[in-house]
């Protein structure tokens, strides 16, 4: 089976490095970032292709890891170079945090095109993309479900088909916006902590043996502690997704106050210049509030 992929960033790149290490059969590769696309078919070993078409011509099947809604709509227009030329037949796995609602057009216009789609959704890290020990959660029918699972079984450690079309996106929005409220309430703890003199490495010890646990304090608590923020998810990416799942509470009427207060840090990290930091980041504005307030300098 042929095996494409567009979107070759942090996680569509590795998640290409182990199927080649599972001894798949990977084709071609595409990214607005030519130079990305170039360096990782060398490595790789197939096409970087200039073009959307290219990728569905060389491809049986096409993971598409891209940044947001309106890329994900851009590569499958029904106008100019798109996956959906000559794409009957082919089965599109699309894992990018985008609004579920995309996900439900995409497949419409898949499905006019005589394709398939299925979205796979990623609560998981770069890291897990290269070992292929993925969270993926899964929405489509379940016919597409079971093309893609000896596939998506060596890029994941779970899998759970959530149901229909966007089911899964509005899982993954849901997640997200827990994780990013639990990152900014990590970050405020440790900041009052270090305000208050206490030792942080006690201070995460005890969190994590109290109430205070959670599993961003084993991924990012100690990063945040020694502010390395080497980016693995970021502030941008955290914003955009906290924006998915409040847009979905608006259409619902509800109110998200935690949520709201969180994209707003988030969007207070871009707006100065931080939005390329992990988002484990987000200690920064609570460090850097506390050194205003004190006097002293960051």
């Amino acid at each position: 089976m042929n095996i494409g992929f567009v979107g070759v960033g942090r996680m569509g790149a590795n998640m290409a490095r182990r199927l080649k290490d599972r001894q798949c059969h990977i084709t071609a590769v595409y990214d607005t970032n030519r130079a990305a696309a170039t360096a990782l078919a060398a490595e790789l070993g197939c096409a970087a292709s200039q073009d959307l078409s290219e990728v569905t011509a060389e491809s049986d099947v096409i993971f598409t890891v891209v940044t947001d809604d309106a890329a994900m709509r851009e590569i499958f227009s029904d106008a100019g170079d798109n996956l959906l030329v000559n794409a009957r037949g082919k089965l599109f796995i699309n894992c990018a945090t985008i609004s579920p609602q995309v996900h439900l057009d995409v497949e419409k216009l898949a499905r006019k095109a005589g394709a398939q789609t299925l979205e796979a959704c990623m609560a998981s890290s770069i890291t897990q993309a290269r070992e292929g020990s993925l969270y993926l959660m899964c929405g489509g029918s379940e016919d597409a479900f079971r093309k893609a699972e000896p596939i998506l079984k060596e890029l994941g450690s779970t899998l759970r088909f959530i149901g229909k079309a966007g089911e899964a996106a509005k899982v993954k929005a849901l997640v997200n916006m827990v994780m990013n409220i639990n990152t900014a309430g990590l970050a405020e703890g440790l900041a009052l902590g270090a305000a208050l003199g206490l030792d942080l490495e006690m201070l995460r010890k005890v969190f994590s043996q109290t109430g205070a646990a959670s599993r961003v304090l084993e991924t990012d608590g100690e990063d945040m502690q020694n502010r390395e923020h080497t980016c693995f998810f970021s502030a941008a990416h955290a914003a955009k997704d906290s924006g998915i799942a409040l847009d979905l509470a608006r259409g619902l009427g509800l109110d998200l106050p935690l949520a709201h207060a969180t994209k707003e840090q988030y969007d207070r990290m871009i707006a100065e210049g931080l939005g390329e930091l992990d988002k484990s980041g987000i200690a920064e504005l609570t460090f850097k509030d506390r050194y205003k307030h004190s006097g002293d300098h960051v």
